[in-house]
């Protein structure tokens, strides 16, 4: 079974708050026949349509292709926050890369975040990017390990945006007495994640991107050029960029090793009604500490967007709106009972580390994936450094080619089993409070 037919329609977006709200392209046709091209993309979410994107305002000639359609993946449903650092602390990263690349590293997680924020100004503004994150501790333990983070980036790296919040002000802005304490970035925020990734398709076709959806490819053959087969059509390019994400982990076997595609799982409630002013009162978004993490955020018509719950399997469960209610209500009392108007699943990937792998599989491949749940800002800009390496200026791509992306015990044969027995242990944790 294939991940891409396991539990959506081919040719559609699957029946989201994101997908009724959003205003899609017209089918783009399938790719047929021979064509040629200076890029071929292959994957048309957040990394792929920032590469092509990037790749054709530096005037090359570039083919995106698409299995499904461009922001079908975990770019079109995924929670829409807008992060400003890797899914690992800065604290670790000086361990395993030393202060200076740690140093690298955040100023590149904070760009990434400005480019999703001048992306989405320039072209998509009604996917409405709001500033504000705010990560909720449920144990003071959790909350003195989270005060210690930031005080290393204030004193460290010269931080303004964090700033810590107590019980009381945690539960004031987020309507929820289930946390301890936690912190806020104001240099993140959160945004309509299929609206972003459709605005960056039109200013791709803008550009002169020549966009294929329906085409699912199942071949890459390495050489000069490179060889991109799909079931009716193939593209001779000169360079090939790889930005499948969890859908396409079987197109290189590096990326097949390292990278786990794993599902995960948002509710969108009933409008909230009178509960809309004491829950995210200030509409920024949040995220909590359990290891099978909870995140959420007010839509623009006041309903409760609430993300929660993973599989490791190819099917979503059958109730989805079953498996997300349970932690909603659990950090949501004064919702017990809510209307669930929509309620849809998504795969993203993760590696062991919780670092992104990217990588140069051939000499003219580039791949990147696995962003972990931080890929929303994360992706664009690792498209934007493919799209700038392709142009030979690959300073960035190298910074990020050097994170550590070890294998999964098992490789690409037996991940899957071997993660769900790991992932199982740690959602046990998290419902003991360990």
């Amino acid at each position: 079974m294939n991940l891409l037919d396991a539990n959506d329609r081919r040719g559609a977006y699957p029946a989201s708050w994101y997908a009724a709200t959003a205003q899609p392209l017209a089918l783009f046709a399938p790719l047929r026949g021979q064509t040629k091209a200076d890029l071929c993309v292959v994957g048309g979410g957040y990394t792929g349509l920032s590469a092509a994107l990037h790749a054709a305002e530096a005037g090359l000639d570039v083919v995106l292709l698409d299995a499904q359609r461009v922001g079908f993946g975990a770019s079109g449903r995924n929670g829409g926050q807008v992060g400003t650092e890797f899914n690992t602390s800065q604290q670790a990263l000086e361990k395993t890369h030393g202060l200076d690349d740690a140093r690298k590293l955040y100023d590149l997680a904070q760009a990434a975040a400005r480019l999703t924020r001048d992306l989405a100004a320039q072209h998509a503004p009604d996917a409405g990017y709001t500033p504000g994150l705010i990560h909720a501790d449920r144990f003071a333990a959790e909350v003195d390990h989270t005060k210690a983070d930031i005080a290393h980036l204030q004193d460290r790296y010269g931080s303004a945006d964090h700033k810590m919040l107590d019980a009381d002000e945690i539960a004031a802005l987020t309507g929820s007495p289930a946390y301890a304490g936690g912190a806020q970035n104001m240099a993140a925020g959160h945004l309509h994640p299929l609206r972003y990734a459709l605005g960056l398709a039109r200013a791709c076709l803008a550009a002169g991107v020549r966009i294929f959806e329906t085409s699912r490819v199942h071949t890459i053959t390495h050489g000069e050029p490179a060889v991109v087969r799909t079931d009716q059509g193939q593209v001779s390019a000169g360079h090939v960029i790889v930005a499948a994400n969890g859908y396409g982990t079987a197109l290189t076997g590096q990326t097949r090793a390292r990278v786990m595609p794993i599902n995960n799982f948002i509710a969108a409630t009933a409008p909230l009604g009178d509960l809309a002013d004491t829950i995210l009162k200030d509409n920024h978004c949040a995220y909590d500490s359990r290891f099978v993490v909870n995140y959420y955020c007010k839509s623009e018509d006041n309903r409760l967007l609430f993300g929660g719950g993973e599989s490791y399997g190819y099917r979503f469960p059958r109730d989805i709106a079953a498996v997300v209610r349970r932690p909603m209500e659990q950090v949501f009392p004064q919702l017990m009972g809510i209307q669930i108007d929509y309620a849809w699943g998504g795969t993203l990937a993760i590696t062991r580390s919780r670092l992104p792998y990217v990588a140069r599989v051939a000499p003219n491949v580039l791949t990147a994936s696995g962003y972990s749940g931080s890929g929303l800002a994360l992706a664009g800009m690792a498209g934007k450094l493919m799209a700038q390496a392709v142009k030979g200026q690959s300073d960035g791509l190298v910074l990020l080619e050097s994170l550590p992306t070890p294998r999964f015990p098992g490789g690409g044969t037996f991940r899957s089993p071997l993660l769900a027995l790991a992932m199982s242990w740690y959602a046990l944790r998290d419902r003991i409070g360990v």
